[in-house]
């Protein structure tokens, strides 16, 4: 079931991507961010953008929102969205449904433009993306340092 975002997910979002964290390069923290933080930029970003989880039998299993792309007035129309979906619960169209209604929340809230960074190379997250209409549109070579090595990031965007 897909609903909006509540306090009471937290935890199971930390959990998610505290994974992610430790365990790949789909995001540059290298560690699980403290609690008191994520909850603090979790509910900042709830107040101001469309956010929403998927529950599986009472478990949120995945997550998705969008962001404050960049801070100057002129963007307030372009977000960065995200998406993460529990380690083991790919593939069965969790994510496309999620990120579905993402989208729609953010046509509906007349945003202009979405913006999805992929670190690279991460072959299903960009066909994901391209799968919605995002095209690439940026590449910056070795801009992070993860696991002992330099790492990619490609821009993909989608105007509404």
């Amino acid at each position: 079931m897909i609903r909006k975002f509540e306090i009471k997910d937290i935890d199971a979002i930390l959990e998610i991507y505290g994974h992610y964290c430790l365990h790949s390069i789909f995001t540059f923290d290298i560690q699980i961010p403290e609690k008191g933080t994520f909850k603090k930029q979790l509910l900042q970003i709830q107040s101001n953008y469309p956010f929403y989880v998927y529950e599986k039998e009472g478990t949120v299993i995945a997550y998705a929102y969008a962001s404050k792309w960049k801070n100057k007035d002129a963007y307030n129309k372009t977000a960065e969205i995200t998406i993460y979906v529990k380690e083991g619960e790919h593939r069965g169209g969790i994510g496309y449904h999620l990120f579905g209604e993402l989208l729609s929340a953010m046509k509906k809230s007349d945003f202009h433009a979405a913006i999805a960074c992929i670190t690279l190379p991460n072959l299903p997250s960009v066909a994901f993306h391209e799968r919605f209409g995002f095209q690439k549109v940026g590449h910056f070579k070795e801009v992070g340092f993860k696991f002992n090595k330099w790492i990619d990031v490609g821009f993909w965007q989608l105007n509404f």
